[in-house]
């Protein structure tokens, strides 16, 4: 909808297929990002046999993309989420008393908790306008910033470095040279189906059970809202 203002989130799952939400496991900033941070990498074998002259350096792999980001923290009344255009749901971010220690519990339970039942950090779906990543965090640093005359922190940043994740399938898929890039990623929405996603993509829903087939998909009928599903460039049939 034009005007309405989009909010980066960040929703955790237990698993690494991205099918089992973490409870209450889904944070929306209070502010976006400025921006936002790619890293890159391509890893090259350098060996050489001992005696010998240096060689041209082979490709090993790329590695997924890490992302950075800075998150935003402030229960001065600065900040207000606004609401659909043409109501009156905006809400204003206020100290209620504890400042921002619970919004930076919510922030550190959902992306940097330890996942007990897994044994493992959360595995997390970024999301905001054309950006969609999935990894885990590696890094974070938080700095406490503006204080109540009690100490209680009012005002704070996060800097947090994400790692890159491709599930072994799709990193399989994509390391084989004779299989193509998977260039379309989409979320599943209400009401969508795999058929209707998939003609989507191609303008024909019958190469759905190929897309099944890649994203290791049992049950096409059974998709979750949320879950993220990877379209592979096909060479289409008649």
């Amino acid at each position: 909808m034009t005007g309405e203002l989009i909010k980066l989130r960040i929703k955790a799952y237990k698993d690494e297929k991205f099918t089992e939400k973490v409870a209450d496991g889904e944070f929306k900033t209070l502010l976006n990002p400025e921006q936002y941070k790619f890293n890159y990498k391509i890893e090259q074998n350098e060996d050489q046999a001992p005696g010998t002259s240096a060689a041209a350096p082979r490709f090993n792999k790329a590695p997924p993309a890490n992302l950075e980001l800075e998150f935003v923290f402030d229960r001065t009344g600065v900040i207000v989420d606004y609401g659909k255009p043409g109501t009156a749901d905006d809400n204003v971010f206020r100290d209620e008393g504890n400042g921002i220690i619970d919004d930076i519990e919510q922030f550190k339970r959902v992306i940097f908790e330890y996942n007990g039942e897994k044994h493992k950090p959360n595995y997390l779906i970024i999301s905001w306008g054309t950006l969609l990543f999935k990894g885990t965090l590696s890094e974070m640093e938080i700095t406490f910033k503006l204080f109540k005359p009690n100490g209680t922190p009012l005002r704070a940043t996060a800097r947090t470095k994400f790692k890159g994740f491709v599930e072994d399938n799709l990193r399989v898929a994509k390391e084989n040279n004779s299989s193509p890039d998977l260039t379309h990623v989409r979320e599943v929405k209400e009401g969508d189906t795999l058929p209707l996603m998939t003609f989507r993509i191609y303008g024909d829903s019958k190469y759905y059970l190929e897309v099944a087939r890649v994203n290791r998909i049992t049950n096409f009928r059974k998709l979750s809202v949320g879950q993220v599903i990877y379209f592979p460039p096909i060479e289409k049939t008649s």
